[in-house]
């Protein structure tokens, strides 16, 4: 990152991987911190939280000019993969014009900005065994409108890069959670389910879909530690994983969750959970991750889905205590 940057733009504050990108930066970094989301105007923490719909170019290039950043974080999108295939029209529009509106605001402003561009690691798709672990040069095969959005917000990110040489960086994470990630989810899902039995609310049971999925799974905290690392020291017009290299099949995590529970929970398949094509590996190599920042996860598994549980167990016990006042 080029010295002297001190205002970062955050797309997809309020969001739950913004939330968290939000406290990163302002534990980690003196910068000035400007938020924006859909529909709020506030103060979260030492961030302007801004109201700013990124399919309005209008409004996305006036906000842009206005406060001239000198880090972007485009972190919104629609990300749940069910509803991109209910509606994947809305799915791929919304996520491209938002990324393109940005990339324009930016590129007629003049901006010399770093601009980290958030992808997937679903953009790879459907894999052969000896494809694992993946790298970057791995050929897309999307199986959900949603990888297929994501792949073409990171060949934007590309094209502005050559084309413009704008300093863009892309990053695909993989699989991440933690506290304050929604239910629609997997291990976010699980663990309401669990803090939910805990209080009665439902019967002791955790509904489920493919348990035998591998998934490379990280912390949130570790992957927005990542971004920020990236964008101080990783290369404009790279793209990086951003993963553990290690595959966890979910029916293991779901005992590992279940191990925290205060009262005997099982396990039962819910066959509408299931996804109409799901990827049965998907593990990263972030080698060039680590070579470019020194990155390594700090999370434990079994930390990070406590810690989720314990969202859970917060959030679930609260609204009990409203509801009897």
């Amino acid at each position: 990152m080029a010295g002297g940057a001190r205002k970062a733009l955050i797309t997809g504050a309020l969001g739950f991987v913004g939330r968290h990108l939000l406290a990163e930066l302002e534990r980690e970094t003196d910068w000035d911190l400007i938020g924006l989301a859909r529909g709020h105007v506030s103060a979260l923490g030492r961030t302007r939280v801004l109201a700013c719909d990124l399919r309005d170019a209008d409004l996305v290039s006036r906000v842009v000019q206005h406060h001239r950043p000198n880090v972007v974080f485009h972190l919104a999108a629609q990300s749940y993969v069910p509803k991109s295939i209910a509606d994947p029209a809305e799915t791929i529009v919304n996520n491209v014009s938002a990324q393109v509106n940005l990339l324009e605001s930016c590129r007629r402003a003049g901006l010399d900005a770093t601009i980290l561009i958030v992808g997937s690691s679903e953009a790879y798709g459907q894999i052969r065994p000896d494809d694992v672990p993946l790298r970057e040069d791995q050929p897309f095969r999307p199986v959900n409108p949603y990888a297929v959005s994501k792949i073409a917000q990171d060949m934007l990110g590309l094209q502005y890069a050559l084309s413009y040489a704008m300093r863009v960086i892309r990053v695909r994470p993989f699989n991440h959670f933690g506290p304050g990630q929604s239910d629609r989810f997997v291990l976010s899902t699980f663990a309401r389910q669990v803090a939910e039995a805990e209080l009665g609310r439902i019967e002791p049971v955790v509904l489920t879909g493919n348990l035998d999925a591998r998934r490379d799974f990280l912390d949130v905290r570790d992957v927005v530690r990542a971004y920020r690392m990236l964008v101080e020291n990783g290369e404009p017009g790279e793209v990086y994983n951003v993963a553990s290299g290690v595959g966890h099949r979910v029916g293991d995590l779901l005992d590992r969750l279940l191990a925290h529970a205060t009262i005997a929970i099982e396990a039962r398949l819910d066959t509408a959970r299931m996804r109409p094509s799901d990827i049965p590996v998907l593990i990263g190599d972030a080698s060039r991750l680590r070579e470019a920042t020194g990155w390594e996860p700090l999370y434990s598994m079994d930390q990070s889905l406590l810690d989720t549980l314990d969202y859970w167990r917060a959030v679930l016990s609260h609204s009990v205590e409203s509801s009897i006042q």
